[in-house]
């Protein structure tokens, strides 16, 4: 009895490296550790990897990119969110192996990686960054080579702000510009960034850094987060979580022959 019902359960979950097509976008549906040693096997080889996190938001603000998303070489884009979960149990009868975003991928990799990885963290209001630094060196144990606040790194002219972090051989990047910016800003870049992995990763900084706080464990499991953001940061997200989401599910309804 036991087994049909794991049968059943993975029936109702895409597998792990599943690559569902939701709202124009190719997510792969993966664990936390199954991703992570993904990054890990890359790093160690040399390959490089784009990784983006999909939410409701993302899939949203994101469509004018979708084309050139699809050619970036190396690109991984995970579900993060609940929303992508109800889009993708709608349309497709499934929901993914599991829920990922750079807040808690990031610690995880530090936490794991078989050798301490070299951070170069670009966006925040200035200030963030070098505090995110702070966190990353002394609770995470990992070593950062450079920062620049997210104002510098939008103004300063691109080709000068890629040497600076190529010549600080970081092999992590972290984009913190929030959606689309950060996406349009790697996508800017691709081809001259040496850095093999880059992710984008919204609001990581302000969270490491103090500036923001994070829903507590509970409220996490539960998957209520954005309810825990919404309440603190009405005037910013309500528009996210009332009209954007029924565009969010718009979109997914057009996209939805993949």
């Amino acid at each position: 009895m036991g087994h049909g019902s794991d049968d059943g359960a993975a029936r109702r979950t895409f597998a792990v490296g599943e690559t569902v097509a939701l709202g124009g976008f190719q997510v792969l549906s993966t664990t936390q550790e199954a991703f992570a040693h993904e990054l890990f096997a890359a790093l160690a080889a040399g390959q490089p990897r784009r990784v983006l996190f999909a939410n409701t938001n993302f899939v949203v603000q994101c469509q004018p990119l979708r084309e050139r998303l699809r050619r970036l070489p190396a690109l991984r884009i995970v579900n993060d969110g609940i929303g992508m979960d109800l889009a993708a149990q709608w349309l497709q009868g499934r929901r993914f192996a599991s829920n990922l975003n750079g807040t808690d991928l990031v610690p995880w990799l530090c936490a794991h990686s078989p050798q301490p990885l070299r951070f170069f963290l670009l966006g925040g209001q200035p200030g963030v960054a070098e505090a995110a630094a702070i966190a990353l060196r002394e609770r995470h144990g990992q070593a950062v080579v450079g920062t620049c606040d997210g104002y510098a790194g939008r103004a300063r002219a691109g080709e000068a702000l890629v040497e600076r972090i190529n010549a600080s051989d970081a092999n992590v990047l972290l984009v913190a510009f929030g959606n689309p910016l950060q996406e349009q800003w790697i996508l800017e870049h691709a081809d001259r960034l040496h850095v093999p992995l880059v992710l984008g990763v919204g609001a990581l900084l302000d969270f490491l850094s103090g500036t923001a706080r994070r829903a507590p464990d509970r409220v996490r499991r539960w998957r209520l987060e954005w309810l825990y953001r919404l309440w603190h940061e009405p005037r910013r997200l309500s528009r996210r979580y009332s009209w954007d989401l029924l565009v969010f599910f718009r979109i997914c309804w057009r996209h939805r022959r993949g």
